[in-house]
């Protein structure tokens, strides 16, 4: 039976969904459309003005909602920039964590963590986990933590995690990510279609990255070339390829060919069950994205189970020694990105 999350999601990208559900969906993206607009005019007419901190702000965001490939390439940009010398920190929402997040919340000083996935939320704690040295910190208000992480922790750098809807706060760079195969969707707005925005957002925009998530770019780098050659942006291309499959608790890796069962709750599943071609999933179970685990959800699953990163650092307090991660390699020219 499909739920109406799932419903929806397949409307959001059906070339030329039909039916009454999308007609009430459409119906109710004319207030959305309403006030996101106006939101804009306010701030393209300087009538709203965002606020600013002493520090380069870079946003990586998307006009989509879903998983597009956001926070590999946040962590590319904060391991680059804190190289080269740069005091980095990495703001989040932290959608989908317990920590009250109309506060300032304090995930890693870039030695500690000091908060687990259930409280943090997937996305800032695996942030936490990969960037060493870079603060991350979770608010609602995108300017509060910024504010806090340069006037209390002495940042020079500070990266958005989907940050480009977020215009109380002045950015510098303006990243905007788009899927290589699922595009725009529909190009709706939503709830009929995943657009955040309309088309008046592409003029903010400053880099464009298409994503590759499949195991042949050729899709992705035609692409580029078409988003190039129609907003006239700079645009990159980015990819992210499987490269092994490690046990969560010790590491060990598993070897091709064998029996597995894939789960996620991601935005895009069906692109990360394609990454699995080298094993032989013998089934599939898809919870929405940000779902917290608890123990029933695999209870049922004998045998190994394979999921995504993200859906890792949750499932870790677990007493199971058959799970396993997907280890992506994500390629970029960060220094092009950054230009």
């Amino acid at each position: 039976m499909i739920n109406l999350k799932t419903k929806i999601t397949q409307i959001h990208y059906t070339r030329d969904p039909k039916g009454i559900l999308f007609g009430i969906l459409k119906f109710c993206s004319y207030f959305y459309g309403f006030g996101s607009r106006l939101k804009n005019i306010l701030y393209d007419k300087k009538i709203l003005k965002p606020k600013r901190v002493n520090a380069f702000v870079i946003s990586v965001g998307n006009m989509t909602t879903g998983g597009v490939g956001k926070t590999p390439v946040v962590t590319e940009i904060a391991r680059y920039l804190a190289q080269h010398g740069r005091k980095v920190a990495i703001v989040s929402r932290g959608y989908g964590g317990r920590l009250n997040n109309k506060h300032v919340n304090m995930i890693s000083d870039g030695v500690s963590i000091y908060f687990d996935a259930t409280d943090a939320g997937d996305e800032p704690f695996w942030l936490a986990e990969n960037n060493p040295g870079c603060y991350v910190l979770t608010c609602k208000s995108k300017y509060l933590a910024s504010k806090l992480a340069v006037e209390k922790f002495g940042a020079d750098t500070i990266i958005l995690d989907d940050g480009f809807q977020h215009r109380k706060l002045h950015r510098d760079l303006d990243i905007v990510l788009m899927d290589s195969v699922k595009g725009f969707g529909n190009e709706n707005l939503l709830p009929a279609g995943p657009l955040r925005e309309g088309a008046e957002a592409l003029d903010r925009i400053d880099k464009l990255v298409v994503v590759s998530k499949s195991l042949k770019h050729d899709v992705a780098k035609k692409v580029a070339k078409i988003m190039y050659k129609r907003l006239k942006l700079p645009t990159l291309v980015c990819y992210n390829e499987p490269d092994y499959v490690y046990n969560i608790k010790n590491g060990q890796r598993l070897m091709d060919g064998m029996d597995v069962t894939a789960m996620c709750a991601i935005g895009q599943p069906q692109q990360f069950y394609d990454f699995l071609t080298n094993f032989n999933v013998v089934k599939t179970v898809t919870f929405d994205d940000h779902h917290q685990y608890v123990p029933t959800d695999i209870i049922d699953i004998s045998g190994n189970i394979v999921t995504t990163e993200k859906d890792a650092v949750k499932l870790e307090r677990f007493d199971r020694n058959n799970i396993y991660a997907l280890r992506l390699k994500t390629h970029i020219d960060v220094e092009e990105l950054l230009r």
